[in-house]
């Protein structure tokens, strides 16, 4: 007796107990049956195939409409079968990809992880959530001696290819050390690496700063990224960081203004993303005025503290779903 005919006994058997007895014993030995047809691969219409030939030599008078029912049945499970097991296999490539694109966001935040170093006088507040599991937004700190260097980014763009071209940025810039304490040439640098290495569909923005902590300045230059803020506690206002420039990536010849601002007790440097201003609600953008709005209402808190209270309020706007990548960094003046 070969395998299909055991499997067809097997199936006739269970149906003649099952109709005599209608028990719940027969029902569980059929689902049980139905395991070992899924660990022989059987698919679903063969399983109607099976009924419908049980079913022929069980009531061999059975009436033409059923027996044309049964036939209009099994053409049904051929296409459900078809659809189910392409349905399966792209599961399974999900699945797959999921479990790459897990192993890709580990491997970025252990390649792009930036310690927030201790400066003196200095308190220094940084969160950065991704929207989704890439992070297309890039932030980064660089010591040296009494300067702090300091930089914001955001990839145009999402994703793997995202991820990749920040671990670009980020190497270029470590192998530029000479260049941390000139931020408008830095970022002409930088310019030149992601015009000849990155698609052109594919832009970055930056704000790159130093923090002298000597001279209580913050010299900083800016390439198409979101304008942060500065605090002045002597007058509790809050300015634009305005720093014109074009977006790294886009014009070879591209070059970058600097900036400085004198950092007095109580100031505050405030460096974000555009999924911080970005924001978006059931009613729409907010405005930065609320964002201020928010930083002044958590302002009195240590900085750390304060960037996470900011975050968990517009997570909370926004019904605790980001649209956009997030990255708010405080740096304030105590001393």
């Amino acid at each position: 007796m070969t395998g299909k005919d055991a499997i067809i006994d097997r199936y006739q058997d269970l149906i003649q107990t099952y109709i005599k007895g209608k028990s719940e014993t027969a029902l569980y030995k059929g689902q049980q049956f139905s395991r070992k047809l899924i660990e022989q691969q059987i698919s679903p219409e063969d399983v109607i195939s099976l009924h419908i030939q049980v079913m022929h030599e069980l009531f061999p008078d059975m009436e033409e409409d059923m027996r044309d029912s049964f036939d209009f049945l099994l053409e049904v499970m051929i296409g459900y079968g078809f659809a189910y097991r392409e349905h399966q296999s792209l599961r399974d490539k999900q699945q797959q990809l999921e479990s790459e694109i897990e192993v890709a966001a580990s491997m970025q935040q252990t390649l792009l992880m930036s310690d927030v170093p201790e400066v003196d006088g200095l308190d220094i507040g940084v969160i950065s959530v991704p929207a989704k599991k890439m992070n297309g937004d890039y932030f980064n700190f660089v010591k040296d001696g009494n300067k702090l260097s300091v930089a914001v980014a955001d990839i145009i763009g999402k994703g793997i290819p995202a991820a990749l071209c920040m671990s670009m940025i980020k190497y270029a810039m470590d192998s530029l050390p000479q260049q941390q304490q000139m931020p408008h040439l830095l970022l002409e640098n930088l310019n030149h690496v992601v015009e000849q290495n990155v698609h052109p569909n594919m832009f970055i923005t930056m704000l790159h700063g130093l923090y002298d902590s000597d001279k209580h300045t913050f010299s900083y230059a800016g390439a198409g990224h979101e304008p942060g803020f500065i605090y002045r506690a002597a007058d509790d206002r809050f300015d634009d960081m305005i720093a014109k420039g074009i977006v790294l990536g886009v014009s070879r010849t591209a070059t970058y203004q600097p900036y400085e601002k004198v950092i007095e007790i109580g100031d505050m440097v405030i460096l974000l993303s555009d999924g911080v201003t970005e924001c978006r609600t059931s009613k729409g953008f907010i405005e930065r005025d609320e964002i201020v709005s928010l930083i002044r209402k958590h302002m009195n808190l240590p900085a750390q503290e304060m960037v996470q209270c900011v975050f968990h309020e517009l997570e909370k706007l926004q019904e605790f779903e980001l649209r956009d990548d997030f990255t708010l960094i405080v740096l304030k003046r105590v001393v």
